[in-house]
């Protein structure tokens, strides 16, 4: 029985090549120089290839099968585990160098949260922190992350921090990520809109959440709702990703139902009114206003409480309990929507009527 000796295999290990050849030569009783005449090489080729100072080439590994009998796959396959070892000695070595940026990001939210272990060692933790943005160094991050383009509202005089900020738009990603939406359509996300208010008038406000997701995906839309982070003010995102695929991500900041539905409208707001496939791009230095803000208002305003019946309504002048529950049915919407907007209007006092308002588990 013969065996071809020429078949590949590979080794589990990872040794420099040149090492394994001067064994191969010695248990052969061959010299290097008989080598090099064999394969008509220099003899500084192979001395340099079994010292290490360079590396055996795709042509080289052919000729040592010629000449050896050893497969060119084996040659390859060490060679390339070799330099890809040396490689990642150096990435760990550079992991330690990035210890740093990764603490600046919250750790442990986002443990709690089981989007990292914040019981891995610093390096570890810089790693995992490179997989999750699915970047492989902080340049990396900053030229990807840094100006993330997206429409942020941000509560006035909050502190924000870009680290925190981005981690919640990637865990909006990777959420997003499990949602099988199909291609989004303008018109039927327009109808949802309109057929999703009376939702916020069900009692369970979790079943509320699940259909909403529901009306969504369907429209084409990832509708995803998740904590705040620290560092993170932002009430909702939203923004065209991975080939032009709607994302809005809010959170229940605010812990009221109005600033929670008028939050998803005013994201909803600017896939609609904004440009097909760009994103916004909001100054994080608080809520300045801006053209595409102002729209989005608008928008999420009218579809809330469209302006008509508000003006009848308004018109009336009776804003006690038992009107704003009737004017609210007759809208299909909840009271604590109405009077979110008459608050803000100004037909009310900060305050009056807050009873109307039903308030929000954070979403955990």
């Amino acid at each position: 029985m013969t065996t071809d000796r020429r078949a590949p295999w590979t080794a589990d290990w990872v040794v420099q090549p040149g090492e394994l050849l001067v064994e191969t030569l010695a248990d052969r009783g061959m010299s290097q120089a008989e080598l090099a005449r064999r394969i008509a090489r220099p003899l500084k080729t192979i001395s340099e290839i079994a010292n290490g100072r360079t590396a055996i080439t795709p042509d080289t590994a052919i000729q040592l099968e010629r000449a050896l009998g050893i497969s060119a796959a084996f040659w390859n396959g060490l060679e390339i585990r070799y330099r890809e070892g040396l490689a990642r000695d150096r990435a760990n070595a550079e992991l330690g160098e990035w210890v740093a940026w990764a603490k600046r990001f919250p750790i442990k939210e986002l443990a709690r949260h089981r989007q990292i272990d914040a019981e891995a060692s610093p390096r570890d933790l810089a790693s995992q922190l490179l997989a999750y943005f699915g970047v492989s160094s902080p340049a990396g991050w900053t030229q990807h992350w840094g100006r993330a383009a997206t429409s942020y509202r941000l509560a006035k005089s909050a502190s924000v921090s870009p680290y925190a900020l981005t981690a919640w738009l990637r865990w909006g990603e990777r959420e997003a990520d499990q949602i099988d939406v199909g291609d989004f359509d303008e018109d039927q996300f327009r109808k949802t809109l309109e057929t999703a208010r009376p939702l916020s008038r069900l009692a369970v406000f979790d079943t509320a959440k699940e259909r909403l997701v529901e009306l969504f995906r369907r429209a084409g839309v990832a509708l995803v709702l998740l904590p705040s982070l620290p560092g993170a003010p932002a009430s909702g995102a939203s923004r065209w990703y991975r080939s032009g695929r709607p994302l809005i991500q809010v959170t229940l900041r605010y812990l009221s139902e109005d600033q929670f539905w008028y939050s998803v409208y005013h994201e909803a707001g600017h896939l609609i009114t904004g440009r097909r496939g760009r994103d916004v791009l909001e100054e994080i230095d608080g809520n300045r206003e801006t053209e595409d803000e102002r729209l989005a208002d608008a928008f999420a305003r009218d579809q809330l409480i469209p302006l008509a019946p508000l003006a009848a309504f308004v018109d009336r002048g009776l804003f006690d309990r038992a009107s704003v529950r009737t004017f609210a049915s007759e809208l299909q919407v909840s009271p604590g929507i109405v009077v979110g907007r008459l608050q803000h209007d100004r037909h009310v006092r900060p305050g009056q009527l807050n009873d109307l308002k039903r308030p929000l588990e954070e979403v955990r």
